[in-house]
């Protein structure tokens, strides 16, 4: 009897122990549909990595964009806050005593999609110590690796009949867990041993941790994250900004089944497909993204150079448009103005239109209108 292409998971009650090593056979990726559909991953998300390494204000993308995509990864979880709550946490970088909840959770998310970024540039390639990381920040814990004696079940949600019945149980077991995750990191890593296309790679790797569930928690929020620092440890992008979790939530339900497609019926293309048109979705979404913010800031440029006598426009449209809210220390902390001045060209937007001063949990701040607007969208 031929040995099949991938071992299923024969019963989602029991530790999944015997969960495949990588890489898995050739013959389950290299299908006509899997190959044409890469080929549209990969051009658009070319486009979007030319593009953002060609803007001057890198800002845009290292707190807006990525801010999105934190918030957006922890709806999946259900974890919810508005974007003026979040916004008004990340002016203050969470150390407001009134930032608490789930906008310091995003915020945690953001920071730990950062730290795995850094890691990587410091250190080069995918190890435990990447994961562990991502955990420890994500859950502001000290633990790691989950211990043998953890019971972890993947359980049914919603209302139904089989609501709370376990659909997965992860491996278990002294060193098992251990001895998966670096079956994983050197998979990722080695691409002369596994000559794989990163994207794809990124696929089978993004399944592959998640059936692992190395943590206690978190293990949702850590793999989206691993799949966006594969693309900037492949090079595929200069920065982790893809906004990969807006897609995911769009088709939430989509993504938990075909997840366990594979692992009840080994139906990796399905899986693989979904997650090369996740890429392809939202590279163009970012990529849309960027160009209406800087179309924006050009456009408010032009109107600040024509309307006003503001000393330094360039300087100030930056810091305006890095993040949605502006406070007059941002100004004032990188010695672009005095106090006064600061509050003045502030205001002196909000008289244009441009900004919107408000007031939340006793703080001013000033709202850049048409940021906000297109991050929202």
């Amino acid at each position: 009897m031929q040995e099949p292409l991938f071992r299923i998971n024969p019963d989602r009650n029991v530790p999944w122990n015997d969960l495949p090593d990588l890489p898995i056979h050739e013959d389950l990726y290299r299908t006509v549909a899997i190959m044409e559909q890469l080929g549209n991953a990969k051009s658009a998300l070319g486009r979007l990595h030319g593009r953002s390494v060609a803007i001057p204000n890198q800002g845009i993308l290292i707190n807006s964009i990525s801010l999105q995509e934190a918030k957006a990864s922890s709806e999946i979880e259900n974890i919810f806050t508005t974007d003026d709550e979040l916004y008004q946490a990340y002016s203050e970088k969470g150390e407001d005593e009134t930032v608490k909840g789930a906008p310091k959770e995003v915020l945690r998310y953001r920071e730990a999609l950062w730290e795995g970024h850094q890691h990587l540039k410091n250190h080069g390639d995918f190890n435990e110590e990447y994961f562990i990381r991502l955990y420890q920040t994500i859950k502001q814990t000290n633990d790691g690796i989950r211990p043998t004696s953890a019971l972890i079940y993947i359980k049914q949600g919603g209302t139904g009949p089989n609501a709370g019945t376990a659909i997965y149980t992860p491996p278990r077991g002294k060193g098992i867990v251990e001895e998966k995750l670096k079956n994983l990191a050197d998979f990722v890593n080695d691409d002369q041993l596994y000559p794989i296309d990163p994207l794809i790679k990124m696929a089978i790797a993004h399944y592959q941790f998640e059936m692992i569930h190395p943590f206690r928690d978190g293990n949702g929020r850590a793999g989206r994250i691993f799949n966006i620092n594969i693309l900037t440890q492949k090079g595929l992008l200069d920065l982790p900004i893809l906004y990969l979790s807006r897609y995911i939530i769009d088709n939430k339900s989509d993504y938990y089944s075909l997840l366990a497609g594979v692992t009840q019926r080994a139906r990796w293309e399905s899986w693989i497909l979904f997650m090369l048109k996740a890429i392809e979705a939202t590279a163009n979404l970012t990529f849309n993204k960027i160009n209406d913010i800087l179309a924006a800031e050009a456009a408010i440029l032009q109107t600040i150079e024509a309307e006003t006598k503001i000393r330094k426009p360039e300087n100030l449209m930056q810091m305006i448009f890095t993040q949605p809210l502006t406070k007059v220390s941002h100004l004032t902390d990188v010695k672009l103005y005095a106090e006064a001045t600061a509050r003045n060209y502030l205001n002196e937007l909000c008289d244009l239109g441009i900004l919107e001063k408000k007031t939340i949990s006793g703080h001013h701040y000033y709202l850049n209108l048409e940021l906000y607007r297109i991050l929202s969208e």
